[in-house]
């Protein structure tokens, strides 16, 4: 089996390809999707990274209110319409139906609440079926983990109160019943007993709710209920599956504001893989989201573009893999990403002042775990000059060495995706960051 066949095929639904990494030793380049990829440090050549305190004027930027009314809004601008695409705001007729009001759980320890999101008069099309942990002896709104779910929310917790949904089938497009996860599997489930334990609440949908994750599911996604009449196609800067998924974590966010027993100033949100690449996009586009934690989001997500090292925007854009997931203006550098004026630092700069935690894993090559530690590098001055921690160092800590500032980075001795011990970092990272 080759690398990209043995791509991790984990949705709970058992019918995902998705985007991942090596395991093993792997050579120091290979051809993947017609495109040469490398892994050879020697080999990565010189590069020169957007400035994230430079404006498009050449100008620099040197206090905080340059940056909040004129840098930040240049590089949304930038990440919006070459990279992720325009997504709208919130729908004007968003309801929110509490199903399950608050019921006993995971042995008497939280209370669970499951609401259903709705985006339009008619309750038709795309709904967010959200479930929600509290700790059952809160006292007070409680600080919360948001995790979008490759899954069924009812594989994500071992609690058999839970709804079950369906999920989306790329072979049939229909929902089907997904089958039970492989035992052991990291992918999408949560130890929502030891977020609770740690005084935190815990969310998660399912992100097919918003936008079914293969090529043709833009006609059953969130996406269509936008287009015009007569529209066909995208606009170059239309957006893509992740700028959807994280719209429908803004959404959830829009429901945490209306929910007494929610802090929804203290909301981290988490996601793997290209999910990390959404929660990337939604912490930097939504300021209202307190904290990130993106597990091996790779490129297109945390690892620098620039850096010629594993996945390349080549890969992602790849008409036949990923390009549906992005606006199509970011294909115009797959080839030549040394012309993009974005890179993952300046994606990275949008979430500051808020705290960041990169989480990967030290054999993921293809998702290049030391250019995500040099995007966060390169992102520093951003968070210093709004007067926080950057990481403290530009050596790449190894395995098992986690580095907790505003900018926080932990690598995992293992390959792409969390490992059951990464629950503990994210604890850590959380009472840190949102002190419950």
């Amino acid at each position: 089996m080759t690398f990209r066949e043995s791509l991790l095929v984990f949705l709970l639904a058992g019918t995902l390809q998705a985007q991942t990494a090596p395991t093993t030793p792997k050579p120091t380049s290979e051809v993947t999707a017609g495109t040469p990829t490398n892994y050879d440090e020697a080999k990565v050549g010189t590069y020169t990274l957007p400035d994230p305190l430079t404006l498009n004027d050449g100008k620099p930027v040197r206090d905080a209110k340059t940056w909040y009314t004129k840098r930040r809004p240049e590089i949304v601008e930038i990440i919006e319409t070459q990279q992720y695409g325009r997504a709208p705001g919130r729908p004007a007729d968003e309801s929110f139906e509490v199903v399950d009001k608050g019921t006993p759980a995971l042995n008497g320890k939280a209370i669970r609440k499951q609401v259903t999101i709705y985006f339009n008069k008619e309750k038709t099309g795309p709904a967010i079926d959200l479930l929600i942990y509290l700790p059952a002896n809160a006292t007070k709104p409680v600080p919360m983990l948001f995790s979008i779910n490759f899954g069924a929310v009812q594989n994500a917790v071992d609690d058999p109160g839970i709804i079950p949904e369906k999920v989306w089938d790329p072979k049939t497009h229909a929902r089907i019943v997904p089958p039970q996860p492989p035992a052991g599997h990291n992918f999408g489930h949560i130890d929502a007993e030891a977020l609770i334990d740690a005084g935190f609440g815990v969310a998660t949908y399912y992100y097919g709710d918003i936008d079914p994750d293969y090529q043709q599911g833009f006609s059953n996604g969130i996406r269509a209920l936008y287009q015009k009449p007569g529209q066909t196609g995208r606009a170059p800067d239309g957006w893509g599956s992740v700028a959807a998924w994280a719209w429908g974590m803004s959404r959830v966010q829009d429901y945490f504001e209306t929910d007494r027993s929610i802090d929804a100033k203290h909301v981290a949100i988490h996601g793997i893989s290209r999910l990390g690449k959404t929660v990337m996009w939604a912490g930097a586009h939504d300021q209202r989201f307190a904290a990130v934690i993106a597990s091996c989001s790779g490129e297109g997500g945390a690892a620098l573009s620039h850096r010629n090292y594993g996945e390349t925007i080549a890969n992602l854009t790849d008409p036949t893999k990923f390009a549906y997931q992005f606006a199509p203006n970011y294909a115009t550098y797959g080839g030549f990403p040394d012309k993009a004026p974005m890179d993952a630092n300046l994606i990275i700069s949008l979430i500051a002042p808020r705290p960041l935690l990169l989480q990967t894993g030290s054999s993921d090559d293809w998702s290049d775990p030391k250019g995500e530690f040099l995007a966060e590098v390169a992102a520093g001055p951003a968070y210093k000059l709004l007067g926080k921690e950057d990481l403290g160092t530009d050596v790449w800590p190894a395995a098992g060495h986690p580095i907790f500032h505003d900018l926080s980075y932990f690598m995992h001795d293992g390959g792409h995706g969390m490992v059951a011990s990464d629950w503990a970092i994210y604890i850590d990272f959380l009472k840190k960051n949102l002190r419950p």
